[in-house]
């Protein structure tokens, strides 16, 4: 399993290019084409930003330096005076939004287009299929049951019935092998704490197991019960900011109390570390998964038939990644970037499980490997070509067997069907073109639309082409550009650069209702893939880590570069957005560029680099981050900690955006980044903090929230652009 700090929004259109081959060249020092600052002048409505108390006694010493934290005090999410902090920022910021002139021609125009049918590919499990559906405009897909894909179906659980707002949202599920009962998890207002239900598929009702104080789990049938991770639980008051230690394994047996629940597995001398289990198809194997970190894992198994309850080795370090895909006899297929950056399919003997007996099924390729699936006894295989999705398909052995011709260029969502069963569904999707299922033979590896979406835009006045740019250090870096076929390249036009960089995401093709307003508003969507992300395998993702961090804020500043000396735009209706590591990245760059762009948006992003490890799930970043308490550390991340690297000078307009039970980026970051943001601005543009509450990281977000947000956020980008 991995925990990832992602909360990737994404966005969307239909390419034209994108098989552009990668280039290389040797390096060169980019020069700067910049313009002076800003003579774009905006009639900014009456607003003062409230003044925040700063306590000069809290300074810490980091190897001998000394770090004044004035706004240590808004981490503390339940003192009455960070709730009266919060009220107050908002009252702020929402009385500025509401006099911007777009905002409610926006949310109209998001909502209408927004209003239209949206399923997911349908998936078998004891016979009959399932499938989500949302009418348009629910906050939470409704999850169906139907005998057979073309028998009426009957809703088997609605989340919108959960709660009042709608921010009762489904997590993972998972059906046992007969096919008769489904575990599910619910998360409330965003947070990731997850409580587990069982429901009978007959009467589909909820059995009376109740599983709490679940986090970062998935759930693994055997027999009557499953396996499923959790923490302790957490002091009161503290639920949603204090450090989580000592995640376990637990195996819950039905009809039972969760107190008599047996623990599987934990560690009592590694308490940041944590597992999970899950279970073979065949229920032949269980596989223990441990991890530090976003990246790498041990992984161990054990045979579920006989007493013994000592799991078998197969990795016990964490420098590589290992994901198990399933076993085919004694054969436990592993799919690794252990000497294959872009990653290779392996078959470990669980007889002689040792590293010198480990076979290739799928070697490595010029194309990273993001995935595989067992369907019809056949491996399929899905790519990333230049940040592309291309499909093979290999047999059990790993001979190749062809190559699905998929509908277009972009990306491939998940892959539903049977190992033995000749029938399969997929998703795709591209900048422009909304998520098309499609039925696939696997027989004949002939796809034909399953269902096809019908919404009010228009996707042929748009188009996508790929390009590659210098990074600071020659570096190639590919770049997605979306906007209305013929717009002028005179740099008036407003981009919104998107980007992320971090934890091996890779940023594809996808399309988002939240950004067709931009595109019909004549906006241009760019999106990056910077290093740091996964798009090019294990050594992109190194390349912008822990000491090399400064490469992804290189790579964006250089994508900035790219689009204002090419008359896409210019700095004057350049807008920048990012969530979670992508707002480090924002703050990163509009402390180090703040002449460099009109509009920022950080959101829920990780911006105190000092003590981001001191919250929730934040040591498990360590990883791509590094830590404050190791001196090498320390001397980069205070490099480019955003809320370290404000200085007093002039910045661009600003909507810092976060949630009030985001506890996975916790608040605490916006919070303090917006209070040091507002006392060191120096010019006339805002500096504003949007807090939304019953709200989280951005999971299970209902779509109520989602178009108010996106509608305040375009509000915010047009009006400060003097759109």
């Amino acid at each position: 399993m991995k925990y990832f700090c992602t909360c990737i929004l994404a966005t969307s259109m239909v390419l034209n290019s994108c098989n552009t081959q990668k280039k290389t060249a040797p390096p060169v020092e980019m020069k700067s084409e910049m313009p002076p600052q800003s003579a774009l002048k905006v009639q900014q409505p009456p607003f003062s930003h409230p003044t925040t108390r700063q306590d000069a006694s809290i300074v810490d010493d980091y190897h001998g330096t000394k770090v004044a934290d004035p706004y240590r005090w808004l981490e503390d999410d339940n003192s009455t005076e960070t709730k009266n902090w919060v009220k107050a920022q908002n009252e702020v910021t929402f009385a500025y939004l509401k006099q911007l002139p777009l905002r409610n021609e926006l949310k109209n125009r998001l909502e209408k287009i927004w209003n239209y049918e949206k399923y997911g590919a349908p998936f078998k499990e004891g016979g009959k299929y399932y499938f989500f559906k949302n009418n348009g405009l629910q906050n939470q897909s409704v999850l169906y049951q139907q005998d057979n894909l073309t028998a009426p179906p009957s809703v088997l659980l609605d989340p919108n019935t959960l709660s009042k707002e709608g921010t009762a949202a489904l997590g993972g599920l998972e059906f046992n092998q007969e096919g008769t009962l489904m575990a599910y998890q619910i998360a409330k207002a965003g947070s990731d704490w997850q409580t587990i239900y069982i429901r009978d598929l007959q009467t589909k009702t909820d059995l009376p197991d109740k599983i709490e104080r679940v986090k970062f789990s998935g759930i693994a049938w055997l027999g009557n019960g499953f396996f499923y991770s959790r923490y302790p639980e957490p002091a009161k008051g503290k639920e949603l900011s204090a450090k989580v230690d000592f995640h376990s394994v637990y195996f819950h047996e039905l009809g039972t109390p969760q107190e008599k629940d047996a623990l599987v597995y934990n560690d009592a001398t590694n308490p940041n570390r944590m597992h999970g289990v899950g279970v073979s198809e065949d229920k032949t194997f269980s596989f223990l998964n441990v991890s530090e970190s976003t990246s790498g894992e041990a992984i161990y198994f054990r045979k579920n038939e006989g007493k013994s309850k000592d799991w078998t080795p197969i990795v016990t370090t964490f420098e590589h990644d290992f994901a198990v895909l399933d076993n085919d006899g004694d054969r436990i297929l592993i799919r690794t970037n252990k000497n294959a950056s872009n990653y290779r399919l392996i078959a470990v003997d669980a007889k002689n499980p040792q590293e010198a007996n480990w076979k290739n099924v799928i070697p490595e390729s010029e194309d990273v490997l993001q995935s595989v699936i067992i369907l019809n006894k056949k491996l399929v295989a899905t790519y990333m070509h230049n940040a592309c999705s291309k499909v093979k398909i290999f047999d059990l052995q790993g001979k190749w067997l062809g190559e699905l011709t998929l509908p277009g260029i972009g990306t491939v969502g998940s892959f539903s069907g049977k190992r033995d069963e000749s029938q399969a569904f997929y998703t795709f999707s591209a900048y422009t073109r909304p998520n098309t299922i499609y039925e696939l033979d696997m027989n004949t590896l002939k796809s034909k639309v399953f269902k096809a979406p019908k919404l009010d835009f228009d996707a042929d006045a748009y188009e996508t082409k790929q390009v590659w740019y210098d990074s600071k250090d020659g570096t190639k870096v590919s770049m997605f550009l979306t906007y209305k076929k013929g717009t002028k390249l005179d740099g008036t036009n407003p981009t919104l650069l998107y980007g992320y960089g971090g934890f091996n995401i890779s940023l594809l093709p996808q399309f988002a209702v939240t950004r067709t307003v931009l595109l019909e508003k004549g906006g241009i969507l760019a999106v990056p893939n910077l290093r740091g992300g996964g798009e090019f395998g294990e050594k992109w993702h190194k390349a912008g880590t822990k000491e090399r961090k400064q490469n992804v804020f290189d790579d964006f500043i250089a994508a900035a570069a790219y689009l204002i000396k090419n008359k896409y735009t210019s700095k004057d209706y350049l807008a920048i957005e990012g969530g979670s590591n992508g707002g480090l990245l924002v703050g990163a760059c509009m402390t180090q560029r703040p002449d460099l762009f009109r509009v920022c948006f950080p959101r829920v992003g990780v911006l105190d680099m000092l003590r981001y490890h001191r919250f929730t799930i934040g040591r498990a970043w360590a990883t791509d981050y590094g830590l404050s308490e190791e001196k090498v550390d320390f001397q980069y991340l205070m490099k480019y900690s955003p809320l370290h690297n404000l200085k007093k000078t002039a910045y661009p307009a600003t909507l810092v955006m976060t949630a009030d039970h985001d506890d996975r980026v916790v608040p605490a970051h916006s919070f303090k980044y917006a209070a040091a943001l507002q006392a060191h601005q120096q010019g006339n543009n805002p500096t504003l903090i949007r807090i939304e509450t019953a709200a989280g990281h951005g999971a299970g977000k209902p779509t109520s929230k989602l178009i108010e947000e996106a509608a305040d956020m375009l509000a915010f980008m047009f009006f400060n652009m003097g759109k």
